[in-house]
């Protein structure tokens, strides 16, 4: 990834309206950046670029989130081994980020964006066996999210199957993804990190944009309990949809072009 000083202004501005935004999003709903800063970054730069440049803003808000909101007793005792799974597949898939640099993980984000798309018609419903063997398919969810997380940034998706398929209230939900996502997040910087493949300038030059998402992670937090859900995730849904059909463009037309 180029220093800040060879991205154009346009491209900076653009790149502090989408912390921002995605930041408040995940104040708001309490989950969101990666799936919204990822591919908006990447439609203008390259998924490399956006995972660095979302890794620490995405840290940061995650744990704001958990600070303001706060993790419920409840949420760490039934769920304290469910990081652990997603530890393991956040390290597995950072790996092979960091061994297959040229892996199409755009087209593998527009799949996760739009399997995201269908939760809300099959991720809404109780799955009794779920309930039966939850420990199981809890480390099954755990290490796919951790792994989705090391390749294309998103985690959300196999946590809130999991999560609602056990019938888990909104209300113990969102701390409990908020803890997956920290170990997730940090142990995806640990491993790039400690591969060495990134300047550490380069996560210097993040810190400021980590402000900025945590300043909209912020308000974000202050209007949760007012916003109109029903009506957000219309639109979330819409804008999801776009940023899928410009990522399977994008990679349509590097096939075409190659």
């Amino acid at each position: 990834m180029p220093g800040f000083e060879a991205l154009s202004p346009w491209l900076i501005a653009y790149v502090v309206v989408v912390m921002m935004v995605s930041g408040w999003v995940q104040g708001a709903l309490g989950l969101g950046f990666p799936t919204i800063a990822t591919p908006l970054i990447a439609a203008v730069t390259d998924i490399r670029t956006a995972i660095i440049l979302v890794l620490l803003p995405c840290l940061a808000t995650v744990i704001t989130n958990i600070v303001r909101g706060g993790t419920p007793q409840e949420v760490l005792l039934r769920f304290w081994w469910l990081p652990v799974w997603m530890l393991l597949g956040a390290a597995a898939g950072t790996r092979l980020f960091v061994l297959f640099p040229l892996f199409p993980y755009s087209l593998l984000l527009a799949g996760v964006i739009l399997f995201y798309l269908n939760l809300e018609r099959i991720g809404r419903m109780e799955w009794p066996w779920m309930k039966r063997h939850d420990r199981l398919t809890g480390a099954v969810a755990g290490f796919i999210a951790g792994l989705s997380e090391g390749t294309a940034n998103v985690a959300a998706p196999p946590l809130i199957i999991y999560l609602l398929g056990i019938g888990l209230s909104p209300l113990l939900l969102v701390p409990a993804m908020n803890l997956c996502f920290a170990t997730g997040k940090t142990t995806q910087f640990i491993t790039l990190a400690a591969s060495g493949t990134i300047d550490p300038v380069q996560w210097l030059m993040t810190l400021p944009l980590a402000a900025l998402a945590v300043i909209g992670s912020l308000h974000g937090i202050t209007v949760r309990s007012r916003i109109d859900g029903t009506a957000y995730r219309i639109w979330l849904k819409r804008a999801l949809l776009a940023m899928a059909v410009v990522l399977l463009a994008q990679y349509g037309y590097g096939l075409f072009a190659n």
